[in-house]
């Protein structure tokens, strides 16, 4: 993966981090996109450049069109290609749907579904021209199951993997893989949130047995962005510890 250009979306904590991290211990040069906490994604930047990558961090927001296609162009004036796209930006706002307000729905619609699609549209061009790219997709377990509380949520995962499927088709003869990924039950702060009885009755559900890391979806992120993985396409891949088998 050595120099290969890879945009990690929602980059500068938990499993962004992660991801960008292990991406740069293999090789890439890493373009980090936040959108809040300037502290963080600086943090995240050091620790890659300590890696010997090339660091660009872009703020925006991919629930914006617009902050969608700054950070494209913004990747493209500094390395001059994009070769791997991680969708992995996304927020939750959970809540029973009969108690769920417009802006709950609307909220979790724009980051975690139109965020996806904006972007992929965005680095499809430059990727086509170039005849290469990965894009692998961020879709959860609630997405293939459903889960009581997240209506909006699940949906969001749901029709990502749709999209992974449908633009896996789109760009399959130009060299361009399109993957999903469905995490589990990951240590992160949102997770953090969750009261202790919680976290125990989902920590029995799971076969192995143990919350996952984001270390963990950050291999299963390297080896679909990697050559190895050429032969795969329109796959989502289960990073859960068994909890959806």
């Amino acid at each position: 993966m050595k120099d290969k250009i890879a945009i990690v979306t929602g980059a500068s904590r938990g499993i962004g981090k992660a991801i960008a991290i292990e991406l740069a211990e293999k090789g890439a040069n890493i373009v980090i996109n936040y959108s809040s906490s300037e502290e963080s994604a600086m943090n995240t930047k050091r620790r890659c450049e300590e890696l010997g990558a090339k660091v660009l961090l872009v703020k925006g927001s991919v629930s914006e069109v617009e902050d969608c296609k700054d950070i494209v162009a913004k990747t493209l004036e500094e390395f001059g290609r994009i070769d791997i796209l991680v969708n992995n930006a996304g927020i939750t706002r959970d809540g029973l749907a009969m108690r769920m307000n417009d802006e709950e729905f609307d909220s979790v619609v724009k980051t975690n579904l139109y965020g996806v699609f904006f972007m992929m549209r965005e680095v499809a061009k430059p990727m086509m021209k170039q005849r290469y790219g990965r894009i692998i997709n961020m879709s959860s377990v609630s997405g293939l199951t459903g889960n009581a509380g997240q209506i909006n949520y699940a949906a969001t995962k749901s029709a990502v993997i749709g999209m992974t499927k449908s633009m896996a088709k789109e760009m399959a003869t130009r060299g361009i893989t399109v993957n999903a990924i469905a995490p589990g039950y990951i240590d992160t702060d949102m997770t953090k949130e969750l009261a202790s009885t919680q976290t125990d009755a989902i920590i029995s559900s799971i076969p192995v047995g143990r919350k996952g890391e984001g270390e963990d979806l950050a291999y299963a992120v390297s080896f679909l962005a990697s050559e190895r993985a050429a032969y795969i396409t329109g796959e989502v891949i289960r990073v859960d510890g068994g909890l959806a088998m």
